[in-house]
C-alpha cells in the first residue's frame, strides 16, 4: 500500500477528538468556536509540513497553495477541499473527510513523481453547514460573489454574535478567478452506493432546496386559568404545519423538515405567545419545491384563521437546482474507473439532496465534480455517519488518481 493509508490514518485520529461530546459521541464544530479554530490550526500546521503557501481570504476560507516547479503560474489551478464546521452534534466524515483526503492526495502525487503542469489549492470553506448563521455555504458564496458581505455581515447568532464582529469581510480579492475546476471529495449522505455495492460515487447534481423562516404569533397566557376556547395558541399552528410538511413531502416524494424551533416565553405552566421554526425542503425540481412550500404555507395560514394566530414565512436561503460539469463528470468517472476495460471499475453517478460547496461554485460558473465514499449506515448531521477505514484510503485513492489527470 502506498504511504497514503498511514498518513491518513494519522492524521484521521488527530482530528477524531477535535470537538466531539463525551456525552452524544457527534461533533460540535460551529465557525469560529474553539473546536473549529483548532481545525483551523490544524489545517495551517498540515499546509505547512508540505511546503504549500496559505491564504486566508476575508471571509475566513482558507486555501493551501501547491505550485509544483513544473506548473504554469498563468493556467488556471485545479482546486479541491471541503470545509471543517459541522452541525450541531454532527458526525465526523461531512467536511473533514475532504480535506483530510486532499491532503493525502498530495501526498500521493508526490510519491509518484507526477509532474503537474498547473497549481493545485486546497479550500476548507468557512460555515458551509450554516449552523451558526443560518447560511449554507455561506463561505463559498461570498468568494464566488454569490451573496454580498454588506447582506450579511449583521448576521447574528443564537447568542446574538454578529457575523462582522467576527470577520474583516469585504472587499476581497477574487481568487476563485484564478481555479480552473473543483473537486470535492465527500462522505455520501444516503445509501444509494450500499445499494449499488460500491465504495466510491460521482455526483451528477444536486436538488433545489432551501430554509424558510416560519414566525407564527399568538397571545400568551396562563396554561391553567385560560379556556382552551379562549386561547389563541401559535404551538397548535406550528403542530399543524409541521404534520402538514410531512404530509406534502411524502405526497410529491420530496423532502420537507422542521428542525429547529424557538418558542417563547417557554415556559411549562405558560401558553406560548411566539413560536419560531425554520423549514428546510428540497425537491427533485425548483417546481415541486416552490409547489410543496406554497402548499405548506396554505394549511399553515388555514390553521392560523382557526386558532387565532398570525404566520410570517420568510424564506432566508434558497438554492436552484445544480447540474454538475457533465465532460468533467465524464472525466473523472474514466480517472478513477481506469483506462483499462478488462479491470476498470463500475462507478455510480448519483443524483445528490444535500447542499455543497461544489454546488455553489459550479452555479458560479467554475466546473465542478464531486466524489462520494460509501456511508454504510446511510446516517448524516448525526454521530453515526460512517465510512468504513478501507473506503476513506478508496476515497484517497480515487481523488490523488483524478487530481494527476486534471494536473496533468
Amino acid at each position: 500500500m502506498s504511504s497514503g493509508g498511514p498518513d491518513f490514518e494519522r492524521m484521521w485520529a488527530e482530528l477524531a477528538p477535535v470537538g466531539r461530546s463525551a456525552r452524544s459521541g457527534g461533533y460540535f464544530r460551529q465557525p469560529w468556536t474553539a473546536a473549529e479554530t483548532e481545525l483551523r490550526g490544524w489545517f495551517a500546521e498540515q499546509a505547512r509540513d508540505r511546503g504549500l503557501v496559505l491564504d486566508e481570504d476575508p471571509f475566513g476560507n482558507l486555501v493551501a497553495w501547491w505550485r509544483p516547479a513544473d506548473a504554469d503560474p498563468a493556467r488556471p489551478a485545479v482546486l479541491t477541499g471541503s470545509h471543517l464546521d459541522s452541525v450541531l452534534d454532527g458526525g465526523a466524515y461531512d467536511g473533514p473527510l475532504g480535506v483530510a483526503s486532499a491532503f493525502c492526495a498530495v501526498d500521493l502525487l508526490r510519491e509518484r513523481g507526477i509532474r503537474a503542469r498547473r497549481p493545485l489549492a486546497i479550500a476548507a470553506f468557512a460555515e458551509e453547514e450554516g449552523s451558526r448563521f443560518g447560511r449554507a455555504c455561506l463561505g463559498s458564496r461570498l468568494a464566488a460573489g454569490a451573496a454580498a458581505w454588506t447582506d450579511v455581515r449583521d448576521l447574528t447568532d443564537r447568542d446574538g454574535v454578529r457575523l462582522g464582529d467576527l470577520l474583516p469581510g469585504g472587499p476581497a480579492e477574487p481568487w476563485l478567478a484564478g481555479i480552473g475546476c473543483y473537486l470535492e471529495l465527500h462522505v455520501e449522505q444516503g445509501r444509494a452506493l450500499v445499494d449499488h455495492d460500491a465504495p466510491i460515487g460521482v455526483a451528477a447534481g444536486i436538488w433545489p432546496h432551501g430554509r424558510w423562516r416560519f414566525d407564527l404569533q399568538g397571545r400568551a397566557d396562563h396554561a391553567g386559568t385560560t379556556r382552551m376556547e379562549d386561547r389563541a395558541d401559535p404551538m397548535l399552528t406550528y403542530a399543524m404545519t409541521a404534520l402538514a410538511a410531512n404530509k406534502q413531502a411524502r405526497l410529491a416524494g420530496q423532502r420537507a423538515t422542521f428542525g429547529r424551533v424557538e418558542v417563547a416565553p417557554n415556559g411549562t405552566n405558560a401558553v406560548p405567545g411566539r413560536v419560531r421554526a425554520w423549514l428546510d425542503a428540497r425537491a427533485d425540481s425548483a417546481d415541486e419545491l416552490a409547489a410543496m412550500v406554497a402548499a405548506i404555507e396554505t394549511q399553515a395560514r388555514a390553521r392560523a384563521d382557526r386558532d387565532g394566530t398570525r404566520v410570517e414565512v420568510t424564506a432566508e436561503s434558497v438554492s436552484d437546482a445544480v447540474a454538475f460539469d457533465e465532460p468533467l463528470a465524464r472525466r473523472v468517472v474514466g480517472l478513477v474507473a481506469g483506462e483499462d476495460p478488462g479491470t476498470a471499475r463500475r462507478i455510480p453517478v448519483l443524483p445528490t439532496q444535500a447542499g455543497h460547496d461544489a454546488g455553489i461554485l459550479q452555479a458560479a460558473g467554475i466546473p465542478s465534480a464531486m466524489l462520494f465514499v460509501r456511508n454504510p449506515t446511510g446516517v448524516s448531521h448525526a454521530p453515526e455517519e460512517f465510512a468504513p477505514m478501507a473506503d476513506c484510503l478508496a476515497g484517497v485513492e480515487a481523488l490523488a488518481d483524478t487530481l494527476a489527470g486534471l494536473l496533468q
